[in-house]
């Protein structure tokens, strides 16, 4: 063992004074990184992170010198499991991610490795250009993993595959020496003759149609496909060598588009129905289940309408002009045997229909019984004309192995998707017998393993049924002109590792539960954090996604930062393979902001501030905690002695020397702002409303943030209830939400606080009383918190449900009207809370029929509760900011009006930009401009 270890310690010692980039071996790192959106996890020695083409080089040499694997790593989305490996995962997206060229008279671009697709399409983009192929995962994969698996997407159908666009790659192979792949086979030494040695056996089991992605892409290496080596190269999934660089091909984007969407009574229907849809010449044909809609319309809310049917085609179709495309769409229409279709020329009609499409792979995620449903099985592909007939023998074998799942997919070149509730924990026997005869099913209808995700730990032992054992002798050869010592990505492909070894789930003990959350979708903390499966959106740009999640990593770009790494991260500790208080656990917390953004940004319903709750808990329950804990997670308590001197308090936050020394103390930041208290408090100056409206009225939730320091929000709050006629109360006696102690893992307190926000509110909403909360972080912990946290006390589901937010209380009274705020410029701060848990649907129908213009701020504020006031985040929290918030101010002219419900964005702006924002109530009360602060 001691060998082993100086070993270990002698090839790190090498990497690190080799390379210019990075390698990490630390416990935490090697989690993140064990695996990718796949079922399996493998724990690698380390993870670099080169800087250039010669780190790449020098940690290639090094590994075959130490006898290590090296596996290639862009965002980590494949569902194969293809980017985890044993020895060194080298992710390309760090720092090759460089656009290197864009040559718009060629349509070409010249990239490295770990450039993001969406960052590609906006470059191009200004050039009328951009990339064919354009996976569901675009807003985060990058080039190379692309060029891995031979990516697709819906728009292969007219722009072909990733293997169609590439022209010229720069490689290094296993043995570490730089090779340029294009058209002449003789830059591989031997691989002329192999090709000639193996072309018949090429020309009969190679390239029968186009999505036969599984095995290694041959058929480009002969002379009638142009002998293209680059494109043989690309979907071998990094066992044949390591990309450097990479020249594709653009092509132009459509003067106009329309789409169109055919509604059938079942998929296997609409699959029946490809020739003649086929046959306008499509951009995009995509197939979707009902049920997904279902899912869908389960987890967001309102879908957009489609026409009658139980599964639906959606068709783009362009034209040289809008009249042209929609002549185009008329024909499909009425060539196509649908019972009912759509034809959508908004556009933002059209993105959001594609966005059910788009949220697939995480939404199908769950069956529609609520099982976990996982790859394995997601990505077969046969001949279109054979596809209807596949789909309802492969409902059938469903059927026989007791499975469901929700389908999807490309049916325009027939391949598709779906996520099954297969029986891992059952691995190997039933879990086993479903893929081989999966596997013997597929190939009866000449069909592929998989159509665009590679094969992987997947599916490479499978193979075996699809093709003979002389092509896969072909297969071996072809990869030992590469890689002789079978350095690059070992057990994929070649050589396979069984599809029932290294199973992420496999072994999995339910978790004992020690009196925290509830987790009533999943049953404990042990399956919610496997809820991650690593589709990886929490990486996207949240101005390609639309969405909130993740902030932390939209600062850093780090994993460790994204919802995906900390979930790795506590799989491994619900697992026994990292403890509760291990450094490593601390560590990939520490940036998560409780944003809660995740929990409905991913589309795999991740609840990363509920699991961080958890997580705290069980640390430190019957433990020391840190200074902050006391200070912020108990600051209700400190604040409801301050407001009864506030004039003093304020002093003492505002002397200089005395506020930073007692912020060090307290575990906060010195930079930071103490907010200014109220000369007094709201709940010191009620009065009971005198309206004599007939029942239980109104109850007015009064948070501790707007009490103590911005009691005129309650104010014009009971002044907008009061116009309505509406008799306003309050908590008879000071109550809490316990956020500060949820969000600090103080859950034993939070359930006392919470029970006795039950005691106080029972009777009212007994009487069938509402009750209307003024900060959403406060309002979504009643909402959400409450029930989960007192599992077992009947009144807590309907003292949740009773509470609402003011707007979605008003777009209960008939009778109400907004004012009209017609020339007026808003500019409006969702908070994350209201964004995550109680949605902003209201806020904002409320807005638009004032007549104002309103813009929305994407994204967090930075500020996050106690985040950005704790030690050590005031950096972080800043440029969180920097993402939305704060360019949003500096454009924004003095006479906009400003809104942010939430008490933590108002004094984000306050502190960081000078820039006073108001609360919803006192919009709807004033339009007057705010005032500058500096």
């Amino acid at each position: 063992m001691a060998g082993a270890w100086k070993q270990t310690e002698a090839w790190e010692k090498t990497v690190r004074g080799a390379i210019t980039g990075e390698i990490e071996t630390d416990p935490r790192r090697r989690a993140e990184y064990s695996s990718d959106a796949s079922n399996y996890r493998v724990l690698p020695r380390a993870v670099v992170f080169p800087r250039d083409a010669a780190d790449v080089s020098a940690t290639l040499d090094i590994a075959r010198t130490h006898g290590l694997a090296v596996t290639a790593r862009g965002a980590g989305t494949s569902v194969a499991g293809n980017a985890i490996g044993p020895g060194l995962v080298l992710d390309f997206s760090r720092h090759m991610n460089a656009i290197l060229e864009l040559d718009p008279e060629r349509r070409i671009a010249r990239v490295q490795p770990g450039v993001v697709l969406s960052a590609l399409q906006r470059q191009a983009a200004h050039h009328g250009l951009r990339f064919g192929p354009d996976p569901s995962t675009q807003n985060r994969a990058t080039l190379g993993g692309m060029i891995g698996n031979n990516a697709c997407g819906p728009h292969a159908v007219a722009w072909g595959r990733t293997s169609d666009t590439v022209r010229r790659l720069r490689i290094l192979d296993g043995r570490g020496l730089e090779r340029v792949l294009a058209d002449d086979l003789s830059a591989i030494a031997g691989l002329p003759e192999f090709t000639r040695n193996r072309m018949a056996l090429i020309r009969t089991e190679l390239g029968r149609f186009e999505r036969q992605a599984s095995g290694y892409a041959l058929e480009h290496l002969l002379p009638e496909r142009g002998s293209s080596i680059a494109r043989a190269f690309v979907g071998t999934e990094g066992t044949c060598g390591l990309l450097l660089e990479a020249t594709v091909d653009l092509v132009p984007v459509p003067a106009a588009t329309v789409l169109v969407v055919l509604g059938y009574p079942d998929m296997p229907t609409a699959a029946d129905d490809i020739a003649a849809v086929m046959a306008v010449r499509p951009l995009a044909v995509e197939g979707m289940d009902a049920r997904l809609v279902d899912v869908v319309r389960t987890h967001r809310g309102a879908v957009p309408d489609l026409p009658r049917g139980g599964g639906w085609l959606l068709i783009e179709i362009d034209g040289a002009g809008a009249q042209e495309a929609r002549d185009k769409a008329e024909l499909l229409r009425s060539r196509a045997h649908a019972l009912d279709s759509r034809i959508v020329t908004d556009q933002a009609q059209a993105r959001a229909l594609w966005s059910i499409r788009a949220d697939g792979a995480g939404l199908a995620g769950r069956t529609p019984d609520g099982n976990p449903a996982w790859p394995g099985w997601e990505d077969a592909a046969v001949p279109p004309d054979r596809l209807g007939d596949y789909l309802r023998d492969f409902d059938a074998l469903m059927r026989e192995h007791g499975l469901d799942g929700l389908l999807y997919g490309h049916f325009g070149d027939g391949c598709i998707h779906v996520r099954l509730d297969l029986p891992i924990a059952d691995a190997p026997q039933r879990f086993r017998a479903f893929l081989e005869d999966a596997a013997r099913q597929v190939v009866k209808f000449d069909g592929s393993l998989s159509g665009e995700h590679g094969d992987g730990r997947a599916r490479s032992e499978l193979l075996r049924h699809m093709y003979s054992p002389a092509a896969l002798d072909a297969f071996a050869e072809f990869k030992a002109l590469f890689d002789p010592e079978d350095v690059l990505n070992p057990g994929v492909l070649v050589h396979p590792r069984p599809l029932d070894a290294d199973l992420r789930l496999a072994g999995l003990r339910p978790l004992p539960t020690t009196g925290g959350f509830a987790f009533p979708a999943d049953g404990d903390l042990a399956t919610a954090v496997h809820r991650c499966v690593g589709v990886g959106k929490c990486r996207a740009d949240n101005h390609a996604s639309g969405g909130f999640m993740c902030p932390s990593y939209l600062a850093t770009a780090d994993e460790k930062d994204s919802t995906r790494g900390r979930a790795r991260v506590l799989q491994e500790v619900v697992r026994g393979a990292l403890d509760w208080r291990s450094e490593a656990v601390a560590e990939s917390l520490d940036l998560c902001l409780s944003c809660k953004a995740c929990h409905s940004d991913c589309p795999a319903g991740v609840d990363m501030a509920t699991y961080k709750s958890e997580t705290l808990y069980r640390r430190y329950r019957g433990r020391r905690r840190p200074i902050d804990h006391y200070s912020l997670g108990r600051l209700p308590r400190w604040l409801a002695a301050a407001t009864r001197a506030p004039r003093l308090a304020n002093l003492l936050g505002t002397a200089g020397p005395l506020r930073r020394t007692g912020l060090r103390l307290a575990g906060m930041d010195p930079r930071r702002a103490i907010p200014t208290l109220a000369h007094k408090s709201f709940r010191r100056s009620w009065r009971p409303s005198t309206a004599a409206t007939p029942g239980p009225g109104v109850m007015l939730w009064i948070d501790t943030f707007t009490d103590a320091f911005d009691p005129e929000i309650a104010r014009a709050t009971v002044a907008v209830l009061e116009s309505l006629g509406q008799r306003v109360t309050i908590p008879d006696r000071r109550v809490c939400c316990g956020l500060t102690w949820i969000s600090t893992g103080q859950l034993d307190d939070a359930r006392k606080r919470l029970r006795a926000t039950v005691d106080a509110l029972d009777d009212h909403v007994g009487a069938g009383g509402v009750v209307v909360g003024l900060e959403p972080s406060c309002t979504a912990a009643l909402r959400a918190d409450l029930p989960r946290l007192l599992p077992d006390d009947p009144r807590a589901a309907a003292v949740a449900s009773a509470v609402h937010t003011l707007s979605e209380f008003l777009e209960t009274q008939p009778d109400w009207r907004p004012p009209d705020r017609s020339g007026h410029t808003v500019l409006v701060q969702p908070h994350c809370h209201q964004h995550a848990v109680l949605g902003f649907e209201a806020d904002r129908r409320i807005l638009r029929r004032t007549g104002a213009a309103v813009t929305e701020i994407t994204g967090c504020c930075g500020l996050a509760g106690n985040f950005g006031m704790q030690r050590g985040h005031y950096d972080i929290s800043v440029a969180v900011a920097e993402n939305g918030l704060l360019p949003a101010l500096r454009t924004a002219p003095e006479t906009t009006i400003l809104i942010a419900d939430g008490f933590s964005c108002r004094t984000q702006a306050d502190q960081l930009a000078g820039r006073r924002f108001r609360h919803l109530a006192q919009f709807l009360l004033d339009d007057g401009p705010p005032r500058m602060t500096r």
